[in-house]
């Protein structure tokens, strides 16, 4: 059985990153989000398997707010699992 994935871009604000990542992970069925900064350079890919949820995406959510407080834009891609 293959699993298909898509994928989409949001560009946000510092202001607007961490709020974003943790909508997009309550969703579920992402499989990673990548954060890129302005001139596309990746700062960081987040991996995220199936049931990731309470205390194990704590440190995930503390790693993606300090890089919000060092960018002023950034672009989130968001790779989705389509089952």
């Amino acid at each position: 059985m293959t699993t298909k994935k898509s994928t989409e871009e949001f560009t946000v604000n510092g202001e607007e990153l961490l709020g974003k990542v943790k909508s997009l992970i309550n969703e579920g069925n992402i499989r990673r989000i990548i954060i890129k900064d302005e001139a596309g350079k990746t700062l960081v890919e987040l991996p995220l398997t199936f049931g990731v949820v309470g205390a194990l995406i704590a440190p995930v959510l503390a790693a993606v707010g300090a890089i919000a407080a060092l960018v002023t834009k950034c672009t989130i891609v968001v790779e989705r699992r389509e089952d």
